[in-house]
């Protein structure tokens, strides 16, 4: 901890990345240090290859064969550490818990929601850290105000 209060561009984005729910100290710094510091990531799609949570179809030339699978080339302590944090969110988040509800009736397999809220967890670091703001929650309600 006393490394990232050295560096403040690292104290602030280890702040921004924590008001995230679901992602605590722990995996912000473990995102800090496996992106170095966001520069060696382009983007979150590329980070989701690399934790072995960005699914891919099963094909041989025109065939497609099964479900669509996740890479066994990954790195397995981050893709650990994002499903207990997408565990955490599916708890705390009023939106994710929506989303995985949603997700159970449409009779979805439950590690295959914990896989895209983990996705949803790297693309909502990224955007946070691009933008340089705090994680904000939109509810619906939000929403209906500005509407009437």
């Amino acid at each position: 901890m006393s490394e990232i209060k050295r560096d403040k561009t690292l104290e602030n984005n280890f702040n921004l990345l924590k008001t995230i729910k679901g992602i605590g100290p722990i995996i912000s710094i473990y995102l800090l240090v496996l992106t170095q510091n966001f520069e060696s990531f382009t983007d979150a799609r590329k980070f989701n290859c690399y934790a072995g949570i960005a699914p891919f179809e099963h094909s041989s030339g025109s065939s497609i064969r099964g479900k669509t699978k996740t890479s066994s080339l990954r790195n397995k302590t981050i893709k650990s550490l994002l499903f207990n944090g997408a565990n955490a969110a599916a708890l705390h988040d009023k939106e994710i818990k929506n989303y995985y509800k949603r997700k159970k009736e449409e009779g979805k397999h439950h590690q295959s929601v914990m896989n895209a809220i983990a996705c949803k967890l790297v693309y909502r670091a990224f955007s946070v850290i691009k933008r340089q703001s705090p994680y904000v929650t939109l509810y619906a309600q939000n929403f209906k105000k500005n509407l009437v």
